[in-house]
């Protein structure tokens, strides 16, 4: 398990909802929050970025960074995306999406299955938001969104696993999404809905948000997760049993390439550092560390990348062709020393 994640879907009350908000009334709201947003603290020090401010190298860092979603982003060059903005603190545990598809989507995450921690963190900044700010609700429902679907608690939570041995078993992993969903559970990609499961990393999390309270649907994500994981785990035993040597080589040419291509693209890269993953917690490749890897998982990414290696470069993105030479350079610098034998030195 990678990491966990509790959303908090909020609406404020006597304000229309983003479907039918007009510009200036949504620029006050995000003032008003602002303002609540900044007293908080949050992390220490709230840091609050508009989206019409952010430049597109920016907006692809908070994205990557699963800071914000694509539907806060400006839907073209000419969006003036009014009262758009993310509010976070230093070490990102927790963020902030104002008028995204609510006025307000608390974030929390926590490393691992620390569900409890991440869901500590979003009631803290929920409670506090509530003493400031009169959120929509219904007697009846709950909390009101934008969405049918978030009516009730508002919460999504959400763990990312990394599933690469069911991924290579196309009908195992249809069994997980199967599973999942007759249990209220959606299957999603790294970047949550409508988004890919790029490096076999995927986001389960609930779908009922209505007539449940916030522990049991967490505890329900609780139940099912660790199941997947031991699907997982003995996929990954029947592999290593029926097929190690022809494993161990798609293993090692994963690695090779990493370590020795002049352009690659961001799912391949991605898909290559799965594979090495897998090698390290399988045992059949002891060539690097699993530090190295989560941090080239994020690296590798078209606005890390950027930023990483063409500093100075930061207000527009560049060419693909051009990122995909810089990725390579990089991981063959974060690479060099490192070895099948398992000889890095971390450098």
């Amino acid at each position: 398990m990678i990491s966990c994640r509790v959303r908090l879907a909020r609406n404020v009350e006597g304000v229309p909802f983003m479907t039918r908000i007009e510009a200036d009334r949504a620029e006050q709201l995000s003032h008003d929050l602002r303002l609540a947003l900044l007293d908080a603290r949050i992390d220490g020090e709230t840091r609050w970025v508009p989206m019409t401010d952010a430049s597109p190298v920016l907006r692809l860092l908070l994205l990557e960074r699963n800071l914000i979603s694509r539907d806060l982003l400006p839907r073209d060059a000419q969006s003036t995306a009014p009262g758009r903005a993310v509010a976070f603190g230093e070490t990102e545990p927790v963020s902030v999406m104002v008028n995204e598809a609510d006025h307000v989507r608390l974030q929390a995450l926590a490393a691992g299955f620390d569900l409890d921690l991440a869901w500590q963190r979003a009631e803290i900044l929920d409670r506090y938001l509530e003493d400031r700010v009169t959120f929509a609700t219904s007697s009846r429902l709950g909390y009101l969104t934008g969405c049918p679907t978030n009516v009730g608690t508002g919460l999504r939570a959400s763990v990312m696993l990394h599933l690469p041995a069911l991924g290579m078993v196309r009908s195992e992993l249809e069994k997980v999404f199967s599973a999942a969903q007759r249990t209220g559970l959606a299957v999603r990609g790294m970047h949550g809905e409508g988004s890919r499961a790029a490096g076999d990393l995927y986001q389960i999390s609930n779908q009922v948000t209505l007539g449940r309270c916030e522990r049991d649907l967490i505890d329900d994500l609780r139940a099912l997760v660790p199941e997947i994981v031991r699907f997982e785990r003995r996929m990954r035993a029947t592999l290593v049993d029926e097929m190690s040597s022809a494993l161990h080589d798609r293993i090692t040419q994963s690695f090779g390439t990493l370590r020795t291509s002049r352009a690659i693209p961001t799912d391949a890269a991605l898909a290559h550092l799965s594979y090495v993953r897998l090698g390290l917690h399988t045992g059949l490749f002891e060539g690097t560390r699993i530090e190295v890897l989560n941090e080239l998982g994020l690296q590798v990414q078209r606005g890390h990348i950027q930023v990483l290696q063409a500093p100075g470069e930061e207000d527009d993105l560049l060419d693909a062709s051009e990122r995909d030479k810089l990725r390579a350079s990089y991981l063959r610098k974060r690479l060099a020393g490192y070895g099948p034998r398992g000889n890095g030195n971390g450098n």
